[in-house]
């Protein structure tokens, strides 16, 4: 894990990062800009997760990583200068998938309450594997990335009917009493069914929640524009979330 604080921060908030990947790579250090500049703007410390990685390290094993993690910030609250009722969670891609299933793993395990989930174009369905032909010359992350991902995490469990909500977020039946959730996808990403519906289920079931569907934005496009105005908004509105814990 790596701690990120802002020099002479107040006692507060904090928030969970888990990078993305597809659950099968990725690191913290690739996150390092991101999570830095959402500390530095924000002023909410972040604790980025190194958790294990499929196919070597299959589900539940990178949960269990977020899980002992979030664990150790609630215990490591008071010396940290957090509040432990003000504790969220944070992801990108897999990461924002990861950030959704700690939510109902923690509600399950009657765990540390979990104070904000924010999932940024969150990877969070198994069974999302037909090409929409207005997304796929735009991709960045491929359905047969997915392909390739879901069965390295889920072995032949993948697409069936026994993979658990903790495994995939989009399995969820029952959404009551999960945390607060903001979401945002572009259109032209391969997740962005998912997530919408996912959106739709928190909300059906009394779940606050934020989401954003950035038109004409693939996958990652806060990465490859930094500068464009729609990256410009998302950020400003993730640090603003950020900010309100």
């Amino acid at each position: 894990m790596r701690w990120y604080v802002k020099d002479g921060a107040e006692p507060g908030p904090a928030v969970l990062f888990f990078h993305g990947g597809g659950f099968v790579f990725g690191h913290i250090d690739l996150f390092d800009g991101p999570v830095s500049r959402y500390v530095s703007s924000s002023g909410v410390p972040m604790l980025a997760v190194e958790y294990r990685r499929a196919p070597e390290h299959p589900f539940p094993a990178p949960l269990e990583d977020a899980y002992a993690a979030l664990n150790w910030l609630h215990e490591h609250a008071a010396e940290l200068g957090v509040d432990p009722d003000r504790i969220g969670v944070m992801g990108d891609s897999a990461g924002g998938g990861m950030a959704a299933a700690l939510t109902i793993l923690a509600r399950e395990r009657g765990g540390p309450r979990i104070a904000r989930q924010i999932l940024l174009m969150p990877m969070l369905d198994d069974r999302t594997t037909t090409p929409d032909p207005h997304i796929e010359p735009y991709v960045l992350w491929s359905y047969d990335d997915s392909l390739t991902a879901w069965p390295a995490l889920l072995g032949e469990a993948a697409g069936g009917p026994d993979v658990p909500a903790t495994a995939a977020p989009a399995r969820l039946r029952d959404a009551t009493g999960l945390p607060p959730a903001y979401i945002e996808v572009g259109q032209l990403d391969v997740f962005r069914d998912e997530d919408t519906a996912y959106a739709t289920k928190l909300s059906r079931a009394g779940v606050l929640v934020e989401f954003h569907l950035h038109p004409g934005a693939p996958h990652e496009f806060d990465s490859i524009a930094f500068d464009s105005d729609v990256a410009r908004r998302a950020i400003a509105d993730r640090v603003r979330v950020l900010k309100s814990i």
